[in-house]
């Protein structure tokens, strides 16, 4: 049986198992072990499963991960998100869709110390929607603008989408923590234009809230400077190099808390569900990256990522386009695979080719990010939708109606990002030269 068989074969078995409810990881380690075993033979394939998953568990760098997840979930579990949130109500819960535009500030601020997606997303479930739901807000906003929030920790620092990225393509992690920055403002900002103009256009969508007096707003920007700090010290010591990605992750989580216990906003309770709600992450994400590993090899055998690359490099087209279609790549195989699975499957087989274009592998690595966010609320498999859906009991139809309009302005910001790659490299050049 030739090469190019057994790949076509071994992609086949790999989505067959996806389909039938194998995990994700567990189906990337078997097809890639399938596939090894028979261009190789069985044994080089039991020790390429064995030598790769010591690798990736026993890995010094990969322990960044559960720091940065520890880090968030410490953040969560202290009501972090509660402080911040009340603090942007203060200041703009007085005006048309002013609630809405505020949990995009709050969550916006509380990426600056939580790079989970999903944890971001139940956390402000839990405590913004039931306050727009008192205010009369729609529930197709209330609930969109939610579930796109999340979406805000695949490229805001400290994001695990980006750390992730790094560690698979040996990018630095603090050029992309600096590159996601502008990028994400950018994504907020579309946020908040596209809710104030959606109340303009229909001001039933979200009525306006009390107005707080200029006392209270100034008394409530507390929280909001202690997470600020935290971030400072995080990306700042990244940035001049004081501190590596772990010590980094270290620092921010023990920095998070010290901050809830002398504040006393966390419970002994709360430390060891955030303690336990890491591990869980971090574990999935190391079968991943073990499963993605093993499968690489495999290609890495079949030379797929050098001839992909030459077959889209040899197409008569700008490299504009063939970057648009990698995009269309990632979004479509991320809306029907999980896409932190996805993008650790799909980016060291097209990292070569972008590279090969001549684009910078920092600037990929928001595109993907981006990309990534996107994914998170299209349909089918639209995790943060699902995770609202749970917390509130609105109908999934109905927070996908509400995803939509934020996301044709996500999708702008991507184009953007594609003609105009500064936007994301301004910032780590002008930085980390």
């Amino acid at each position: 049986m030739d090469v190019a068989t057994v790949t076509v074969l071994v992609i086949v078995l790999l989505f067959a198992l996806f389909f039938v409810g194998l995990g994700i990881g567990i189906s990337m380690a078997l097809a890639g072990f399938v596939g090894f075993a028979v261009i190789v033979n069985a044994n080089a394939a039991l020790n390429l499963v064995a030598g790769d998953i010591w690798t990736v568990f026993s890995s010094y760098s990969f322990t960044v991960i559960p720091l940065f997840v520890l880090m968030g979930q410490l953040g969560v579990g202290a009501g972090m998100a509660k402080s911040l949130y009340d603090s942007a109500y203060k200041m703009i819960g007085h005006v048309a869709g002013g609630l809405a535009i505020g949990t995009v500030l709050a969550g916006t601020a509380f990426k600056a110390i939580c790079g989970s997606t999903t944890a971001t997303t139940a956390t402000f479930a839990t405590i913004a929607v039931p306050e727009m739901d008192r205010y009369g807000y729609d529930r197709r906003l209330s609930t969109g603008i939610v579930a796109t929030i999340g979406t805000l920790g695949a490229i805001f620092p400290p994001s695990v989408v980006l750390v992730i990225y790094g560690l698979i393509t040996e990018t630095s992690i603090g050029k992309l923590f600096l590159a996601g920055i502008v990028p994400g403002l950018l994504i907020a900002l579309s946020f908040v234009l596209t809710l104030y103009g959606w109340c303009r256009i229909n001001p039933g969508l979200g009525p306006a809230g009390e107005r707080s007096t200029w006392k209270e707003r100034i008394a409530s920007l507390g929280p909001v400077s202690w997470v600020l700090a935290i971030f400072l010290v995080v990306v700042g010591g990244l940035m001049t190099g004081f501190f590596t990605p772990t010590e980094a992750g270290s620092v921010g989580s023990l920095a998070v808390l010290l901050l809830a216990v002398v504040k006393r906003d966390i419970s002994l309770k709360s430390f060891v569900t955030a303690v336990m709600d890491s591990l869980l992450i971090s574990s999935m994400v190391f079968v991943l990256l073990a499963g993605a590993t093993i499968l690489g090899h495999f290609f890495a055998v079949t030379k797929t990522p050098i001839l992909m690359g030459e077959w889209l490099s040899g197409l008569p087209l700008s490299r504009e386009l063939i970057m648009l279609i990698i995009i269309a790549i990632y979004l479509v195989g991320g809306s029907f695979i999980e896409d932190l699975a996805f993008l650790i499957l799909v980016t060291p087989i097209f990292l070569p080719m972008v590279l090969k274009l001549g684009y910078d592998p920092v600037w990929f690595g928001v595109i993907v990010s981006v990309t990534c966010m996107i994914g998170i609320i299209i349909p089918p498999m639209a995790v943060n939708v699902f995770v609202v859906s749970g917390v509130t009991k609105v109908p999934i139809g109905t927070i996908y109606k509400g995803c939509y309009p934020f996301i044709a302005g996500m999708s702008v910001c991507l184009l953007l990002l594609l003609f105009f790659p500064q936007i994301s490299l301004w910032l780590p050049g002008l930085m980390m030269k």
